[in-house]
């Protein structure tokens, strides 16, 4: 299993939009054969800061997925709402796997 953790520097004037954003790609995920495991946004602490971990069999199936969102129009949508908002500033993708 290898899981996918994303951090974003978020604009924290536009919180509520980021959480649409996230909203929409919890079920994308899972649609696409990921386990999502949510995405966690600002409380106490730093205001621009947001993590999103999700989880698939093996990296070989995570690659399929890109592929498959790449040409999913819902993916594109929610890719879309994400640059015309400009609710993330930045982002890095780190791959982990897990121990139980």
């Amino acid at each position: 299993m290898i899981t996918c953790y994303l951090r974003y520097v978020i604009d924290p004037y536009k919180l509520a939009e980021f959480e649409h954003y996230a909203k929409l790609w919890i079920p994308l995920v899972t649609r696409l054969g990921g386990t999502h495991h949510g995405y966690f946004l600002p409380s106490e602490g730093a205001s621009n800061i947001a993590l999103a971990l999700f989880s698939f069999p093996s990296l070989a199936e995570y690659e399929i997925y890109r592929q498959r969102m790449a040409a999913d129009p819902e993916c594109q949508a929610a890719l879309d709402f994400g640059e015309k908002t400009r609710c993330i500033v930045s982002y890095e993708r780190s791959f982990m796997r897990p121990l139980f």
